[in-house]
């Protein structure tokens, strides 16, 4: 029997890439980022004021040039569209024509639904946010299993790769206390592993309002400096901008 050779690829012959990003050393083009912390730390209102600076083109938090506005395509399966998403992005001042939900009426979305990529096709969006990652793994999925979840992440890394778009998934923590934050996330270890970029939300010991996202793991460029947001009852949502905190076991920070 003719034994089939393996197809080898030379590095040599490999044409060197630069990351591109969406926001630097934050959220990269092409890529999985991971959003994740406790609830009610203030993910979701990140992401959303986030959204409205980006379909907007005004420049992000410590940034001074704005790019061009873009179109994203965001999937909520915990809060209502009408009543939670739509009020919250009009708040933050979001072009709401550049914000798309691909519509799960008949069919629910799941990480490896071929819809994604046609919607970046059909749209040219730049960014995909699914809130919460582990709503869209599908059904019948274990998420504390790594041979069910890394299968999913690969052809997800797959489609972004293709598609060049940028992916945010926000994540829960367990309730675990007391653990390294790389075990808090809720599921396998493995969507960790797959994303190159984790950042957790937490809020500051001494004043609660204020809440601050710190890189947890940054695979594609040094760690950048906590960007702070204030969130509360009376003012909303506020950027505050860089802040220089240590990160807490707990989410909370010093």
């Amino acid at each position: 029997m003719q034994i089939k050779k393996n197809r080898l690829i030379r590095m040599s012959d490999i044409e060197t890439e630069q990351v591109r990003w969406l926001w630097y050393p934050f959220i990269p083009y092409g890529k999985v980022t991971i959003i994740q912390g406790d609830p009610g730390e203030g993910k979701t209102s990140f992401v959303l004021a986030m959204i409205a600076l980006l379909t907007t083109g005004k420049p992000l938090p410590e940034e001074t040039v704005a790019a061009e506005p873009i179109r994203v395509i965001y999937q909520s399966a915990e809060d209502g569209l009408a009543d939670t998403i739509k009020p919250r992005l009009e708040a933050s001042g979001a072009d709401c024509s550049r914000v798309l939900v691909v519509d799960e009426s008949d069919k629910e979305l799941s990480l490896c639904d071929e819809r994604l990529e046609q919607a970046v096709q059909e749209t040219g969006a730049k960014l995909i946010v699914l809130d919460p990652l582990q709503a869209y793994l599908g059904d019948n999925v274990d998420v504390h299993r790594a041979n069910e979840v890394r299968p999913i992440f690969k052809r997800l890394c797959a489609m972004v790769d293709r598609t060049g778009c940028a992916i945010i998934l926000i994540g829960h923590m367990n309730k675990a206390q007391g653990l390294k934050s790389s075990y808090r996330g809720l599921g396998s270890i493995d969507f960790r592993a797959a994303a190159r970029i984790v950042l957790l939300v937490g809020r500051l010991k001494s004043d609660p309002a204020v809440r601050v996202v710190a890189h947890d793991k940054s695979s594609l460029a040094p760690e950048g400096k906590s960007i702070a947001f204030s969130l509360d009852a009376e003012n909303g949502f506020q950027w505050i901008g860089y802040c220089d905190v240590s990160l807490h076991p707990s989410r909370e920070y010093r």
